[in-house]
Order: structure tokens, then sequence, then C-alpha cells
């Protein structure tokens, strides 16, 4: 998969790790604490904010009178971290003076409209991809989709990227995720990153709801995840659903830094002596070297030549690989014991040296 761009930023494989701080609806409907979720994002390097915008009139079934403890309803509690629309434009204004993209998922359709002004990508929930007229709908505005894969087979992730490619939706990054929340590292199962992969023709990444800050996103980046997304909150303890699994600021900033610190420790894959391995190589690489004084036009045997390393002596020896060549040869000149051998110092000519 070719690489698209989210906004200004480039995502997909060459590309360093389009970092996502998701801060979801922990702001607990206050606009100020909204806007302290964007600052420690920023602080912490990420390359996008995310909340989550929806209605929970659209969203879920209003089970208030259905339930026996009014604080059991699922219902009310999405009503009560409602993201207000008017905040919309203000966070993103205030994203773009902190140079930090502005993300929220929608979850419907007003949302989605209200939305699309604003973000440079749309964010597919894990629920929310087999929502196939949802899709639909995301398709007509034109945006990238990054979308989540949790709670759903592999059968179901090929017909919701059917969906959004038939109806025009070129730019598409899937996330690993499990819908667990928190998930132990026994059951995130990274390698799910590999699958998509190698099933898929698209950016892929992983949306982690792990609380270790650095294991499973830094090894999720070295399986070829090009999107890391993680929740976040500015105190674990304060209330809401999503708090208790998130990483607090500094546990965001531990990440981002693992992140990166692993895509330098990836490099480009080559098999090639580097820059810094030439002042070893060079030194202890075997060479070829006299063992015993020899006289010029004395036939070198395998008693007078050693494969040695030559240390810090000299560099200048045959290459190991002229053994069985120069065995038999006679010498050009005089030569001591420990000089290196060298193309020059024999009477048999070599069609290439190292």
């Amino acid at each position: 998969m070719e690489t698209f761009d989210i906004g200004d930023r480039a995502v997909g494989p060459g590309e360093p790790t389009y970092v996502i701080a998701e801060a979801g609806s922990n702001h607990n409907g206050d606009l100020e604490t909204a806007k302290e979720l964007i600052d420690a994002a920023a602080d912490a390097g990420a390359d996008a904010v995310k909340f989550q915008t929806f209605r929970a009139e659209d969203l879920y079934v209003d089970d208030r009178g259905l339930v026996d403890d009014p604080e059991d309803s699922t219902y009310a509690l999405l009503e009560s971290l409602e993201q207000p629309y008017e905040w919309i434009p203000e966070l993103y204004e205030y994203c773009e003076s902190r140079d930090i993209q502005f993300m929220s998922s929608p979850f419907d359709e007003r949302s989605a409209a209200e939305l699309a002004e604003y973000v440079p990508a749309f964010k597919v929930a894990s629920f929310t991809l087999s929502h196939h007229p949802f899709l639909e709908e995301l398709a007509e505005y034109d945006k990238p989709v990054i979308m989540s894969t949790g709670a759903h087979e592999q059968a179901e992730v090929e017909e919701a990227v059917g969906v959004l490619r038939e109806n025009g939706v070129e730019d598409i990054a899937l996330l690993h995720c499990v819908s667990s929340y928190p998930t132990s590292l026994e059951e995130i199962n990274v390698r799910a990153v590999e699958t998509l992969d190698r099933e898929f023709d698209t950016v892929v990444g992983f949306s982690d709801h792990t609380t270790d800050p650095a294991t499973a996103p830094a090894a999720a980046v070295a399986l070829g995840a090009s999107v890391v997304e993680k929740h976040f909150t500015l105190d674990k303890e304060m209330e809401g659903p999503d708090h208790s699994f998130a990483l607090e600021p500094e546990g965001l900033v531990e990440m981002i830094e693992d992140i990166r610190s692993t895509e330098k420790a990836l490099g480009d894959g080559s098999l090639s002596l580097l820059d810094p391995e030439t002042g070893s190589a060079n030194r202890a690489r075997r060479r070829l070297f006299v063992s015993e004084d020899i006289s010029a036009g004395e036939r070198l045997t395998d008693a007078t030549v050693d494969i040695l390393r030559p240390g810090y002596t000299c560099r200048e020896g045959l290459h190991p690989r002229y053994y069985d060549n120069v065995l038999g040869a006679e010498t050009t000149r005089d030569l001591s014991a420990g000089d290196p051998l060298t193309e020059t110092d024999i009477d048999v000519e070599l069609s290439s040296d190292d």
C-alpha cells in the first residue's frame, strides 16, 4: 500500500509512525479540560489528538426506563459525555495553535456532518465497522478513513473495506484493535498487524487498550504499524468510563519516545557494512598474513600463510577467499613474518579483491 496524506502529514510505510492521542470523552464535559488534553498531547509529540463526537439518541437504545438503577443506564452515561457541537471549531483552532491535528470519531451521521469541515480524516471506531450505511455516508466526504477492527472477524473487515472502496474511498488505514478495556498483554495479539498487512492493500496500524505505555505499541511498529492510537487522560483517578485504562501524560510521552526509538532501531533493513562498523571491521575481519620470513621466489604453503585479524597494525592483506589461490604461488619480493600478503606480493593474478 502506498502512503497517503492526512492533512500535511504523509502516512504509511517508510514514514514516521502517525501517533493519535485518543482523548475520547475524557474531557468529562468541560471545554477547558479538553484544551488541557490537547496541550498534553501536543507536549508529548503526538501527531493528532482525537475526541469522540456522538449523540446518545443516535447511538443507543434509550434504556433509562428499563434498568432498576439509573446509574446503570448506558444511554444516560453517553448523554452525559456528549461533546457539544459548538466546541468543534474552537477545539480545531486550539489544535492549530498547538501545531497538532484535530480529529474526532463521529458515531452518527449528524456528528459526521458537523466534523467534516474540521477533520483531515475520519476515524471509524471498532463497533461502527459493520455499520455499512454509515460508511457509505462517510465516503461522500472524500476524506481518508482510519478504521479500527476490534470485535469483528476478518470477513467482516473485508466487507467494510469493500463498502468504502465501492463508494470511492481509496485512502484507508486499518488498525488492529482488541475491544476489551483494558486488554492484557496476553490478549493483545500484536501479530494481527502483520495479518492486516498481508491480507489487505491498506496502510495498517494499531489501536491499543493495554495499560502498558510501551510494550505493545513498540512491538506493533516493529511489525509494520504505520499508525498507533492510544487513550490518554489527565488523571486516571478522574470519574468516567475511559480514564482507568488510559495513559497519563507522562505515560503518553514514554510511549511516543519508545515508538521513535523503535523507528530508529529498525533502520532500512539493508544488509551492508554500516559506517559505525568500518573501524572494527578493518581491525577484526581476517586477512592473509605471512607467518615467517620468506625470500623472493619462494612458494607459499599452508605453513607460511596465516589467516589472522590485523588489529591496529595494518589492514591491506588479501581477503581469506584467496587462501587457496595463493598456496603454491611464488613471492615477488622478500617478506617478513607478520607482513600482510597483497596481490603484488605473488605471481598469481587474482580476478577481484575485497
